[in-house]
C-alpha cells in the first residue's frame, strides 16, 4: 500500500495505540525506582554526571544505530552524534521529500514528557528491579517516538500533497501557525482521544489484573492529548517549513 495514503498512515497509527498502551503496562508493573533517574546514582564507574537510565537509552540508541534503525525516518533517536550504519541496508522509498530526517526529531521533548508521566502512572517507592525499569523506560520512549514521527513525516506529505499550493504560500510566508491550523482536524483528534481511552479500558478487561497493576486510562488520554497530538502537529509543521523544493528523484 501506499505509505503516503491516508487510510494506511491512520491504520498503523492505531496500531501503535496498543503499543504504547501495552508497553506503559509493562512498565507500571515496576515502581517508580526513582534512584535510576538520578546522576551519579548508575554504579557505573566515572559515570557521575549520568543517571541509569541515561546510560541504557544511549547504549540502546548505540547499538541500534549500528544496525541501522535510524535509516527509517519515523525513528529519531533522542541522543546524537551515534556511531554510523554498519549494516548495509537499501531503505525503500518513502516518498518524503526532505534532506535530513534529523530536522524532525522531537524525541528528546518525547523523552522529557515520558519521564514526566511516570510519577503519574507508577507506584511510588523502589523495588529494586532497575534494570527492568528502564528497559520498560526504553521501549516506551521508542514507541512513542515511532508513532510522533511517523504522523509528522507522512500525514504532512500526504496533506501537502492535497493542497500544494496553499501549503507553498504559508511555507514562504513563514506562517507557522496558519500551517498548524491548516493540518488540524478537531474531529479526528477528538476520536483518537475516545479510542485510546476506551481501548485502555478493554485491552486490562480481558485480562487478570488482580495481581497487577492497572493503567490508569485518563492517564493515556492526557497523555495523547498533551503531549503526542501536540508533538505530533509541531513536528508536521517542522516537515513542512523544512521540506525541500526540489523534486524528488525518479
Amino acid at each position: 500500500m501506499d505509505m503516503l495514503e491516508l487510510d494506511y498512515i491512520a491504520s498503523r497509527l492505531e496500531a501503535l495505540e496498543e503499543t504504547i498502551i501495552f508497553v506503559l503496562i509493562e512498565r507500571i508493573q515496576f515502581m517508580l525506582n526513582p534512584s535510576c533517574y538520578l546522576t551519579g546514582k548508575s554504579g557505573f564507574d566515572g559515570k557521575n554526571a549520568e543517571s541509569l537510565f541515561s546510560l541504557r537509552l544511549k547504549a540502546q540508541e548505540e547499538m541500534d544505530a549500528r544496525f541501522g534503525r535510524f535509516l527509517t525516518p519515523e525513528e529519531r533517536p533522542v541522543n546524537r552524534k551515534l556511531p554510523p550504519s554498519e549494516r548495509k541496508l537499501q531503505v525503500s522509498p518513502r516518498g518524503l521529500n526532505i534532506v535530513d530526517y534529523d530536522l524532525v526529531n522531537l524525541s528528546g521533548e518525547i523523552a522529557c514528557a515520558y519521564l514526566q508521566l511516570l510519577p503519574r502512572i507508577c507506584t511510588e517507592g523502589d523495588d529494586g528491579q532497575y534494570g527492568s525499569s528502564i528497559e520498560r523506560d526504553v521501549i516506551c520512549i521508542q514507541a512513542l517516538a515511532r508513532r510522533v514521527h511517523f504522523a509528522s513525516f507522512y500525514v504532512a506529505e500526504s496533506k501537502y500533497r492535497m493542497d500544494p499550493e496553499s501549503y507553498d504560500l504559508l511555507i514562504r510566508e513563514g506562517k507557522t501557525e496558519d500551517i498548524g491550523a491548516q493540518l488540524t482536524r478537531p474531529e479526528v483528534e477528538a476520536r483518537i482521544l475516545d479510542r485510546v481511552r476506551t481501548k485502555s479500558q478493554r485491552l486490562q478487561e480481558i485480562s487478570d489484573f488482580s495481581l497487577r497493576r492497572v493503567l490508569d486510562p485518563e492517564a493515556v488520554t492526557a497523555l495523547y492529548r498533551d503531549v503526542i497530538i501536540p508533538l505530533t502537529k509541531e513536528g508536521e509543521v517542522r516537515y513542512m517549513m523544512t521540506r525541500s523544493t526540489r523534486p524528488l528523484p525518479d
